[in-house]
């Protein structure tokens, strides 16, 4: 992967945020499905507590105790995150929503403090928990090992790494016409036939390979400046799928046309964990959070987020620290 056409994969790239407009023009998904690359300025932030600050003055639980003594006394966790990025995190009504956010909430009530969301640029939020302006980073942040390690795309030395809490395995999904006419579960399965995609993405390349894949048959890809533009031209029957991250297809197909324009067809491919960002010095505060995780998987709330979100398909069993490659 290349600096540039990525997703939230790579050390420090970007996915732009552009709202796109759902095909049924009925709902407007907030920077859904927009990857290409933005600069390393961080915006001047916007804030907002976890589902309305709910866990504010909550009576800590059993794993306050793990906490560093910082967070005992402040009861805030300051959260980054890039609030373009739907499900995951978006704004609506000047409130940040979402997975991340809803997620933020549940681990606060868990350890007896408030998850504070500032929204700023992806690519400075590795930077911003560097220098201390956010304890931790919740936003769709894949769980590599260069990040983990402070490597650009190069392999060049840009930082002193950070650790993961993983909590979502996300991949790329295809995104069909509801009913899947063409029954298409895999890019092999679409030689032969026309294809949409955001121009300059990791999507983008993937047909391209599968272009070559496909020899003789051939594939045909059709690039559009935004996602939405692809969405609407399968929607339109002039191309069979789109290509996506996993719970933006997901969320696609639940939202797009009340749920009657879309489905995800087949498994995802290249999955890899979403992580929760923390600085490597702080590993009081990181395995806190995986405690937190670890009991909001084990008593159903965890799963009752993602299946609001219709994110489900990309739920985890076990929480890993640093279980990305």
């Amino acid at each position: 992967m290349t600096a540039g056409t990525t997703r939230r994969t790579t050390a420090l790239t970007r996915l732009s945020a552009v709202a796109a407009v759902a095909v049924a023009g009925t709902l407007v998904l907030t920077g859904c499905g927009d990857q290409t690359k933005k600069d390393d300025t961080p915006a001047a932030p916007s804030t907002s507590a976890a589902a309305d600050g709910a866990t504010s003055g909550a009576t800590p639980d059993s794993l306050f105790s793990k906490l560093p003594q910082k967070y005992q006394d402040s009861k805030v966790i300051q959260v980054g995150t890039d609030a373009s990025y739907a499900p995951m995190e978006q704004t609506e009504g000047g409130k940040i929503v979402g997975i991340d956010p809803d997620l933020g909430a549940a681990l606060g009530e868990k350890l007896g403090v408030t998850f504070k969301f500032t929204n700023g640029k992806f690519d400075g939020l590795i930077t911003s928990l560097q220098t201390g302006r956010s304890d931790i980073v919740m936003s769709a942040m894949s769980d590599t090992k260069a990040r983990q390690q402070g490597l650009d795309d190069k392999g060049k030395k840009i930082g002193t790494g950070v650790d993961f809490v993983d909590y979502y395995n996300s991949g790329s999904s295809l995104l069909v016409q509801k009913g899947n006419p063409k029954g298409v579960k895999a890019l092999g399965d679409l030689c032969g036939m026309t294809v949409a995609v955001q121009r300059g993405t990791i999507y983008e390349d993937a047909f391209k390979k599968q272009k070559t894949a496909c020899g003789a048959k051939g594939l045909t890809v059709q690039a559009f400046d935004t996602d939405a533009e692809a969405q609407t031209r399968v929607k339109a029957g002039g191309a069979v799928a789109d290509l996506n991250d996993t719970p933006v297809s997901a969320y696609i197909a639940q939202t797009s046309g009340n749920g009657n324009d879309f489905e995800v067809a087949g498994p995802p491919s290249d999955a890899g964990p979403f992580g929760i960002a923390v600085s490597k010095d702080d590993t009081q505060l990181r395995d806190a959070l995986k405690a937190a995780m670890d009991a909001i998987v084990a008593d159903g709330t965890y799963a009752k987020i993602l299946q609001k979100w219709n994110a489900s398909s990309g739920a985890i069993t076990t929480v890993a620290i640093n279980g990305g490659s």
